[in-house]
């Protein structure tokens, strides 16, 4: 089977272009350098350099002639910043080259696509009564990336688009997008606990998404798919745990659950800051406890079904943690995630 994938360097695409090469597989991909220095991407892939927004029509025809199946790996959440309006910025990363680059799939005889999307929209259309894409743009701009998957399958072109959760792993070279909260937790260090949502969230490995998305390339279900993706189901306090032992500050830290109000009490000082700073979230501040207050569980069969099998995901996490502190205290200098 020959592969086509946009993000084949990144994080997850590099994982899943190892195991499709391991597979037997022939993988494509097209990157825009440099690349993390240290990373394992896999000498077999070929690696067209450049941005493919900036490809003519013909010229990413070219690409895709011979391939069997596309591999969406790119695009951004929820965690990067944008100023306003933040949908723009997700169209153009998550939609836009879908909307670009499907014809185009269709044209040239390339019969299956894969996109990497997100478990929000799992969420917002299994809870339809909480509003969430009402209210946070991100929710609403994955429930519109599979809504377009869904509307370009026919009988001779067929799209899965995995809702996957938090991912944990790291990529040498590469910053990990965890940093983030080392930000949003390191103002409570000196105290003698850690306040946090009561709810928990279904997570990961960066090597069983690379799993998954091998197994949904090779999958010959036709039409259209949106499959909820999830290994393990996790509460925050016993995340935080995790955390805050790879931090070097022990697993025994008293975490504090917090209702939604009282969360919400303190995102006004977020929402003063975003507007201070031009950031359009992708979440709204004062809905966001409510999200991180629910169990966003998933039934690990679903991953299993496409391949994925056991892995250590409290030393991913771990893993993730130590890399986000290094590189939030400037120990290393690493790449930033790209949506290109």
């Amino acid at each position: 089977m020959n592969v086509f994938m946009i993000g084949g360097t990144g994080l997850l695409g590099c994982e899943a272009a190892t195991r499709l090469i391991e597979k037997g597989h022939k993988v494509t991909s097209v990157a825009l350098p440099p690349l993390p220095e240290g990373a394992p991407i896999p000498e077999e892939m070929e690696i067209i350099f450049g941005d493919i927004n900036k490809k003519s029509d013909e010229e990413i025809e070219e690409m895709l002639k011979g391939n069997d199946v596309f591999i969406y790996a790119a695009g951004v959440d929820e965690r990067v910043e944008f100023p306003a309006p933040v949908m723009d910025y997700y169209y153009k990363f998550n939609i836009a080259p879908l909307k670009r680059i499907f014809p185009l799939c269709k044209k040239v005889g390339v019969k299956k696509s894969v996109v990497l999307g997100s478990y929000f929209s799992y969420l917002a259309k299994a809870k339809p009564e909480m509003g969430f894409a009402n209210k946070n743009p991100y929710f609403k701009s994955r429930l519109m990336q599979e809504q377009y998957c869904e509307s370009a399958c026919d009988e001779n072109f067929s799209c899965k688009v995995l809702e996957l959760p938090y991912i944990f792993g790291t990529q040498p070279g590469r910053k990990p997008v965890w940093t983030i909260l080392i930000e949003q937790i390191g103002f409570m260090d000196k105290w003698p606990f850690t306040m946090y949502p009561k709810g928990g969230t279904a997570m990961l490995t960066c090597r069983q998404v690379g799993q998954v998305i091998c197994g949904a390339a090779e999958s010959d279900t036709p039409g259209f798919e949106a499959i909820p993706i999830g290994m393990y189901n996790m509460k925050w306090d016993k995340f935080l745990s995790i955390v805050y032992d790879a931090r070097g500050m022990g697993a025994d830290r008293k975490i504090l659950g917090v209702a939604p109000w009282m969360m919400k009490m303190g995102m006004i000082k977020v929402a003063k800051d975003y507007k201070k700073r031009g950031i359009d979230s992708g979440m709204d501040p004062f809905n966001l406890p409510d999200v991180m207050d629910i169990d966003l569980f998933i039934d690990n069969s679903y991953a299993k079904a496409l391949g994925a099998t056991e892995d250590d995901i409290s030393e991913a996490i771990a893993d993730s943690i130590r890399v986000s502190e290094a590189s939030y205290n400037g120990t290393v200098q690493l790449l930033e995630m790209k949506g290109e």
